[in-house]
């Protein structure tokens, strides 16, 4: 049994992670958001919101092998109404807030014999969108981040990968998906004509932390329906 930690575990991508690696894994999840669902759920849960509380006070266990930092921002708009505040909150929740953690994990990483750590970029950090400038501001440091880090830590076994989904059914995307019009819209705008799920992203963040993938680090792997390298 491996022990994961998992921030943004109180809903969408976080919530199906923990849901899915709670059966053979102890979770620590953390989210500044509780609901009755992740109450339900075999985890030792934490309700913290990561960037103003303090980690020091969660009893960590001494080996982790494991990170899933799930936070995430959706937050569009043309360039000239973008904010100084809106690029600062986008970079703090996606990039901050994950060095924040890993900071903290990092004695508790170098004790496991392969720990992995999973953040999250997006298909906007590699394909040009409009009024993504924020967002893909953001998440193209969090890719550089993973990179560098993936470099790092190499020698201590540790590995360090990012998922860059497209438009996932969740409650962040709520806005985006909340007619049927605009469902088929995005749908229509992958190669695959349909939007992803947290589920399959899930499915994504536990290969990597899995045995499986002890010879994957450094990287950004796409789960977008083809979004990010096609055009038909």
């Amino acid at each position: 049994m491996k022990n994961i930690v998992i921030i943004g575990c109180g809903q969408g991508i976080g919530f199906a992670s923990a849901k899915l690696l709670s059966k053979e894994n102890k979770v620590i999840g953390i989210s500044k958001s509780e609901n009755t669902e992740i109450n339900e759920l075999d985890i030792e849960f934490h309700q913290m919101d990561i960037l103003t509380g303090n980690l020091d006070e969660i009893d960590f266990p001494e080996v982790v092998d494991g990170l899933i930092y799930a936070p995430g921002s959706i937050n569009l708009k043309p360039f000239n109404r973008l904010t100084d505040d809106d690029f600062k909150n986008d970079f703090e929740i996606n990039v901050l807030g994950a060095v924040k953690t890993i900071r903290k994990l990092l004695p508790h990483f170098k004790k496991s014999e392969s720990a992995s750590v999973v953040l999250f970029s997006s298909a906007a950090a590699k394909l040009g969108m409009p009024f993504h400038a924020s967002v893909s501001a953001s998440k193209s440091a969090v890719e550089g981040l993973t990179k560098s880090l993936a470099a790092e830590l190499s020698t201590h076994k540790i590995r360090v990968n990012a998922v860059a989904p497209s438009l996932t059914d969740t409650n962040l995307a709520y806005q985006l998906l909340s007619t049927p019009e605009k469902r088929e819209a995005s749908a229509k705008r992958h190669p695959l004509q349909r939007i992803g799920n947290a589920e399959e992203i899930a499915k994504m963040t536990a290969f990597l932390l899995s045995p499986d993938a002890s010879w994957i680090t450094g990287q950004i792997i796409a789960v977008d329906g083809g979004m990010s390298n096609l055009k038909l």
